[in-house]
């Protein structure tokens, strides 16, 4: 009887599911490959600006500056960063970030198309007049 549930309890061991840890995610593929960090220059200025310059092995570079020249002392940079995308093509971006908000610019991104036809001058006058027309509406002087 003890060989029946000795075997039972082996039985029951072997077959319970092995849980392993489960493979780190990657935007792109499954590689778990380390990229070294060939240079990570950080200067802290005075008065809390900073300079960052990284480069890693995979070919990702990263340049930026920043201070805190913003309104109420908010941090304003600006920098560049370039990588290759996974279909082999150059990717190269510089902004601006401040109290406008992140400001890329980049050929990669997207532009919206140019307005189809030009618009006729009356069209113009009658914008510019209901702008001044709106102001009155509103007034409660009359």
């Amino acid at each position: 009887m003890k060989f029946v549930v000795l075997a039972l309890l082996a039985a029951v061991a072997t077959a319970a599911p092995q849980y392993a840890a489960p493979a780190p995610a990657s935007r792109y593929g499954d590689s778990s490959e380390e990229v070294p960090i060939i240079r990570h220059d950080f200067v802290l200025g005075d008065y809390g600006g900073y300079k960052l310059d990284v480069e890693t092995g995979n070919g990702i570079v990263v340049s930026q500056s920043g201070s805190p020249d913003g309104p109420e002392g908010t941090v304003v940079k600006a920098g560049e960063y370039s990588y290759t995308a996974p279909d082999g093509t150059p990717v190269h971006v510089k902004f601006v970030a401040d109290e406008n908000g992140y400001q890329p610019q980049s050929d990669l991104l997207p532009v919206a198309p140019a307005f189809p036809h030009p618009i006729p001058q009356f069209v113009l006058d009658q914008i510019a007049f209901a702008a001044t027309e709106e102001p009155r509406r509103y007034s409660y002087d009359d």
